[in-house]
C-alpha cells in the first residue's frame, strides 16, 4: 500500500546536471540576450519620463471623434475589401504551387526546390518593403495593398498547403496511379479532398492575417484605413486617431469571429 501511494504521489525529478556544451550554450545566449538589450536601447528612465507624454496623447483621445465617420468606415470597407480580395486571388495562386513544393506530387526534384524557394522569398520580405515597391510600381491606393497580400498570401499558404498535401494518405494516390490515373487526376480525386480541411483552416487563417496586414500597409500608402491613421497621426488629431482604432478593433475582432465560425462549420461539423 506504501509503494502504491509513493508510486501515485512520487516527487517530482530533480533538475539535471546541465553538460557543459548545454551550459556553454546558455551562457552564449544570455551574453548575448544582454548584449540585445544594449542595442535595443531599453531604457526605463525614458520611459517614465514618456509617461506624462502617453497620458496627455490618452486625455486627447477621449471622446473619440465621430465628424469623419463616414469617411473612416468607407475606408474601414475598403480595407476589407483588399485583404479580401487579396487573399482570394492568393490561395488560388498557392494551390498549383504547392503542387508543385510538395514532395509526393512534384514532378521533379528541382522543380520543388525552385518552387520552395520562391515562396520562401516570398515569406521572407516584409509586408511593408512589399507595399513600398508595389506603391512605387503602380501607385498610390488599394490595388497596391491588394498586390501586396496577394503575394504575402502566397508566401503563408503555399507552404502550408504543400504541407497539408504532404501529410495525406498516400494509399489512394499508390491506387489511382495503378489503375493508370494521371498526375491531375491523383492531385484532384485523391489528394485535395485529403488536404482540403487543413487547407480551408490555413485560408481563414490567412484572411485573418490580411486583414491585419491591409491595416498596416495603408501606413504606406497603400490605400485602406490605414491612411487615415497616418493623417490623423501626423495632424495630432488623436481623437479621430482614436475612433480609428476602435473600428480597426472591431473589424479585426469581426472577422475572427466569422473565421471561427466558419472552420467550426466548415472543418468540425458543428
Amino acid at each position: 500500500m506504501t509503494e502504491q501511494l509513493s508510486a501515485k504521489h512520487h516527487l517530482p525529478d530533480r533538475f539535471e546536471v546541465p553538460s557543459p556544451f548545454r551550459a556553454a550554450g546558455f551562457a552564449l545566449f544570455l551574453g548575448f540576450f544582454m548584449w540585445s538589450l544594449a542595442g535595443a536601447e531599453i531604457s526605463i528612465r525614458d520611459l517614465l519620463a514618456g509617461l506624462p507624454n502617453m497620458g496627455q496623447i490618452a486625455s486627447e483621445m477621449v471622446p473619440p471623434a465621430t465628424d469623419r465617420f463616414v469617411p473612416m468606415l468607407q475606408s474601414v470597407l475598403v480595407t476589407f475589401q483588399m485583404a479580401l480580395v487579396g487573399t482570394v486571388i492568393g490561395v488560388i495562386i498557392s494551390i498549383p504551387l504547392a503542387v508543385l513544393a510538395a514532395r509526393n506530387l512534384s514532378p521533379a526534384p528541382w522543380v520543388q526546390v525552385a518552387v520552395r524557394g520562391l515562396v520562401s522569398f516570398f515569406r521572407t520580405v516584409p509586408d511593408l518593403a512589399w507595399a513600398l515597391f508595389f506603391v512605387v510600381s503602380v501607385g498610390l491606393g488599394p490595388f497596391a495593398g491588394t498586390l501586396t497580400i496577394i503575394v504575402d498570401t502566397i508566401g503563408f499558404c503555399a507552404r502550408f498547403f504543400a504541407e497539408n498535401m504532404e501529410e495525406t494518405d498516400a494509399g489512394p494516390a499508390e491506387a489511382f496511379s495503378a489503375m493508370g490515373a494521371g498526375r491531375l487526376d491523383i492531385v484532384m480525386c485523391t489528394v485535395l479532398p485529403a488536404a482540403l480541411p487543413a487547407m480551408t483552416n490555413t485560408t481563414l487563417f490567412a484572411l485573418e492575417k490580411a486583414v491585419r496586414s491591409s491595416v498596416v500597409l495603408g501606413l504606406v500608402g497603400a490605400g485602406g484605413i490605414g491612411a487615415e491613421l497616418a493623417v490623423s497621426m501626423e495632424m495630432f488629431r488623436y481623437d479621430q486617431a482614436a475612433m480609428i482604432v476602435l473600428m480597426i478593433f472591431v473589424l479585426v475582432l469581426a472577422v475572427e469571429r466569422l473565421s471561427s465560425t466558419a472552420r467550426k462549420r466548415l472543418i468540425d461539423g458543428r
